[in-house]
């Protein structure tokens, strides 16, 4: 049986029951769209946050999307953010004709170099756009400083982060808004695609209703342009309602699996060898993945396919370095840490459901080939 870095089965074994009782709730409603489901989720996400407002949208790059036009952000502007991301970060930032501004991470979290950024900033700049990576937050409060100096706004890329917190404060609530991703993979996972945004800022909150659907205010009356047809699904809404109550039980999973694997190898780290991941000071760590670092990982990861197991690199290549972001005009070394990460970063597998055998699994293959690798 092969052993990969995220499988939903074993969580839909235990949960089927309501998940389907979700679905039949939403066929049984009269109304396939924006309907109950949606109106019920938007306000109980809001809640779980402290308040607010949130909008339900399609997937997670059309939440970063659609906030940074609600925050007025087109062509001409910059946006200041990270290229060791998932690639929706920053096709988000694009496709709003704005332009990426890259700064490099820490060594040690992985995170924004929150010392890099005001260096970057232009009279271009509009939006400081952080991610939450992994399953951490960024360094929030020079972040703030610095966009309160130059009249900045600030938008969380909390993709990866649900649950996640910064001296208590849970990821998306620190900035002007927050964009989330429910893609089945993430800590809330729908069972298909699903975003939203949450802002404290009822104009915004106004503008994203309005661009999700086509901009209009009322039914077949635009108001705004470009408008988008960019609704959360009724079905994905219901779904997430339920898993929204179960969300703390998932976080404490993820965070069971996580103190296993460092107590199982923590033996074997040290420079040059295995870096498990460090939780930066303050924080609340999540593990949406649980990335680990070695300089030999392209061989470490082709070794473990003998023992059966698929490992993941989030991510081979820094946003800087596709060729689909050539024309940003960023070389090789611009981004060095960036650069050096990519080519020693993998995780392992991760979600609360991981099954304790496969967790031994891994645990023992991975000794293995590394007490191999070092012994060469």
């Amino acid at each position: 049986m092969t052993t990969y870095v995220w499988d939903y089965l074993p969580e839909y074994e235990k949960e089927k029951d309501d998940l389907l009782d979700a679905v039949g709730k939403v066929f049984a409603s009269g109304r396939l769209v924006l309907g109950e489901s949606v109106k019920g989720f938007e306000e109980e996400f809001a809640a779980h946050h402290g308040g607010g407002w949130c909008t339900g949208v399609d997937n997670g790059t059309n939440a970063l999307k659609l906030a940074l036009e609600a925050m007025g952000v087109g062509a001409g502007d910059e946006v200041i953010t990270v290229s060791n991301t998932a690639a929706p970060t920053v096709v988000a930032i694009v496709s709003t004709g704005a332009t990426p501004v890259f700064v490099d991470v820490g060594e040690e979290d992985f995170l924004i170099d929150t010392d890099q950024v005001e260096a970057a900033v232009t009279e271009r700049t509009k939006v400081l756009l952080p991610v939450h990576l992994y399953g951490q937050c960024a360094g929030m409060e020079p972040l703030r400083r610095i966009a309160d100096r130059h009249g900045l706004k600030i938008l969380e890329d909390c993709a990866q982060a649900h649950g996640a917190r910064h001296h208590g404060r849970l990821a998306g609530t620190m900035g002007d808004a927050a964009a989330y991703s429910f893609y089945p993979t993430k800590v809330l996972g729908a069972y298909g695609d699903g975003g939203a945004v949450l802002t404290r800022d009822q104009e915004t909150d106004l503008a994203l209703r309005q661009l999700r659907y086509y901009g209009m205010g009322e039914a077949y009356y635009v108001l705004r342009t470009p408008g988008h047809n960019s609704r959360l699904d009724e079905v994905q809404a219901e779904i997430l309602r339920r898993k929204l109550g179960r969300l703390d039980t998932y976080v404490a999973g993820r965070n069971a699996v996580a103190r296993r694997y460092e107590e199982q190898l923590g033996d074997l780290t040290g420079p040059g060898r295995l870096q498990l991941p460090a939780t930066s000071p303050g924080n609340t760590h999540v593990y949406y993945v649980y990335t680990v670092r070695h300089p030999r990982r392209d061989a470490i990861i082709e070794a473990l396919k003998a023992y059966d197991i698929q490992l993941n690199v989030s991510y081979p290549w820094p946003v800087h370095t596709m060729s689909g972001f050539a024309h940003l005009g960023y070389t090789a070394g611009s981004l060095p840490v960036t650069e050096k990460l990519a080519g020693e970063i993998f995780s392992l597998p991760m979600y609360p459901s991981l099954p304790t055998g496969l967790q031994d699994k891994v645990i023992s293959a991975l000794r293995e080939v590394l007490v191999e690798q070092e012994g060469e």
